[in-house]
């Protein structure tokens, strides 16, 4: 994630729904299953009567993985099912809608599903992989491909490299018509469908760069018997940074699913993973926080969460990121690890003494601030009176926490 200067806060990814990324295909041209979304098992069947196609494919939407293979409180197996029957759409809804659905993604709990997708069902008589990303090593866009597709494509270039095609995209010039048919030939596209499957190459590029995409991925891009080049999955991921100019896209994200404590951090333009140790780390940077992670791990301690607090902190920032740690009934003792480049250490120092002194701070608090005004920073603490356990680096930091819990 990328963080210039002070002004540009982390957030999380953007994660949009199934239905959401075929919308936006949908919008540049792209071929996909025609669909509709629907809230209630009536809206349900009145889809699938609408679409009058041969069968039809009903899948719940979550932001997760194996929802095939799920199961719902409802006692219904599967949040994807196919059926040639209408009606059988509104039943199957019944038991969607409202209940919760469990994959091996979910918590153990499941996440409840409040949309389901209508669509039609077409037959795959071949699936290929497609993908544009951005590429560091190529300093641009890159369109990676593969005639196997429909299966983990880490595997296919694991055991059969060969099979891995790449054409490195100008910036400037875009995708050409022969880049564009020598992907398509080389996904096996044969006649007439090496010429519409380039076209649908060209389209998903232009959403990519529509979008302010860091990746779009295709598994699979399919052919029917019909003899139509069809997306039938997709993933795209977004360069948050381009949020600003983006509106309509960041407007979908689905925050229902996510974590409450990931979204009260982000109110404060905190960044917050929780893991499942008892020792709340509270960081400025990312890297900064994997090594107190790390060495935390090192000490035989286990680290409760990440919180990094970024570049351009204000008192008001700390304090809420004590509200967050203290909440949490797992966490156990509270390790600060401050390195003060733009980031002014008495202000972090500040922000402590009023978050330990409001909240009536329960937990041994560990505290390691080094550069920037680090000597006012200090005297703020240790003139304080608080229990504030002062260490002189990382590595005393960490055994003092460790040692602290221990005790």
């Amino acid at each position: 994630m990328v963080r210039t200067g002070t002004w540009l806060s982390p957030r999380r990814w953007l994660n949009l729904q199934e239905y959401q990324s075929k919308k936006l295909m949908q919008e540049s041209g792209v071929a996909v299953q025609r669909f509709y979304v629907a809230d209630t098992p009536s809206e349900a069947l009145e889809a699938a009567k609408r679409l009058n196609a041969k069968e039809i494919v009903l899948k719940a939407q979550i932001l997760a993985g194996g929802r095939g293979k799920g199961v719902f409180d409802s006692g219904l197996k599967g949040g994807v099912h196919l059926t040639k029957d209408p009606a059988v759409v509104g039943e199957l809804a019944n038991k969607m809608l409202g209940f919760n659905l469990t994959t091996k993604q979910t918590p153990k709990d499941g996440v409840k599903v409040k949309t389901v997708m209508v669509a039609e069902a077409l037959d795959i008589s071949r699936e290929t992989y497609f993908a544009i990303l951005m590429d560091r090593s190529c300093n641009g866009p890159v369109m990676v491909g593969s005639p196997q597709g429909g299966m983990d494509i880490e595997e296919v270039a694991a055991n059969t490299p060969e099979l891995i095609f790449k054409e490195v995209i100008d910036i400037f010039e875009g995708v050409q018509d022969d880049q564009a048919l020598r992907m398509a030939a080389n996904l096996g596209f044969k006649g007439p469908l090496q010429r519409q499957a380039a076209d649908q190459i060209k389209r998903l590029y232009d959403l990519f760069l529509k979008v302010d995409a860091t990746q779009v991925e295709v598994n699979p891009l399919g052919e029917t018997p019909e003899g139509q080049v069809v997306c039938f999955d997709a993933k795209i991921n977004f360069d948050d940074n381009a949020e600003f100019r983006q509106k309509s896209v960041f407007a979908m994200d689905d925050m229902t699913e996510s974590d409450p404590t990931e979204m009260e951090a982000a109110k404060w333009d905190l960044k917050y993973i929780g893991l499942d140790g008892n020792i709340a780390c509270f960081v400025n940077g990312a890297g900064l926080a994997m090594a107190t992670c790390d060495i935390i791990d090192l000490h035989g301690g286990k680290p409760a969460n990440f919180l990094d607090l970024g570049g351009g902190v204000k008192e008001r920032q700390v304090y809420e990121a004590f509200k967050l740690l203290t909440a949490d009934p797992k966490v156990e003792a509270i390790l600060v690890n401050i390195f003060g480049g733009i980031v002014n250490c008495a202000i972090i120092a500040n922000g402590i003494t009023k978050a330990c002194r409001e909240l009536e701070l329960k937990v041994p608090l560990v505290v390691r601030l080094e550069g920037t005004n680090v000597h006012e920073a200090k005297r703020i603490l240790t003139e304080s009176g608080l229990p504030i356990t002062a260490a002189d680096n990382l590595d005393d930091a960490a055994k003092k926490a460790v040692a602290a819990i221990k005790k």
